[in-house]
């Protein structure tokens, strides 16, 4: 079942985002100012993924013009205004949800709220270590267009000492990959 993330769902979405990115991936704060970047107008972006009552995915993402520009924007190259362009910050799936069609499922649902609120494009970081590099592959099956890699984007010099990846630790070197989805 694929439904709206609430707020009761936080504790379960801290966890599966340590189990599957790292160790201070996100913490209490960071995804309740998430949480309310991906809601306007009334409408919420951000959606998780149920099987037998346990949270096994989750989908957060910034609603256009709720969000700010970095580094790693290349706003240039998007042939989009940013304040057109919603942000798809993470898309997580429990090991043993994978391969199920939860991930574009995910996308699918946080697509059709951000064109409803407005926005005419999304933008993402995508993970290219990710396993079997699931990240890049289902999003660009849903149409998303390579921009520019970023290596080392996730380095604890970027997302802070807390940080430890799950595949680098520390001194993480895993790329992300920009990605456009063009409505």
């Amino acid at each position: 079942m694929i439904r709206e993330l609430q707020q009761d769902d936080f504790k379960a979405v801290l966890e599966l985002g340590e189990q599957v990115h790292g160790q201070g991936y996100m913490d209490i704060d960071e995804l309740t100012a998430i949480y309310h970047q991906g809601i306007k107008n009334g409408i919420n972006a951000n959606f998780v993924a149920i099987e037998d009552d346990e949270l096994v995915g989750f989908r957060l993402t910034y609603a256009a013009g709720k969000w700010q520009q970095d580094q790693w924007c290349s706003v240039k190259k998007w042939g989009f205004d940013f304040n057109d362009v919603c942000y798809f910050k993470s898309n997580t799936i429990a090991e043993h949800g994978r391969g199920k069609g939860l991930g574009g499922l995910l996308l699918q649902v946080s697509k059709q709220a951000v064109i409803a609120q407005g926005a005419k494009a999304g933008v993402s970081h995508l993970w290219q270590q990710s396993p079997n590099n699931a990240a890049v592959r289902y999003f660009t099956k849903a149409g998303g267009k390579l921009i520019k890699l970023h290596p080392q984007r996730w380095h604890q010099r970027h997302m802070g000492e807390e940080y430890m990846c799950v595949l680098c630790g520390e001194d993480c070197h895993c790329v992300a990959c920009e990605m456009l989805l063009v409505f």
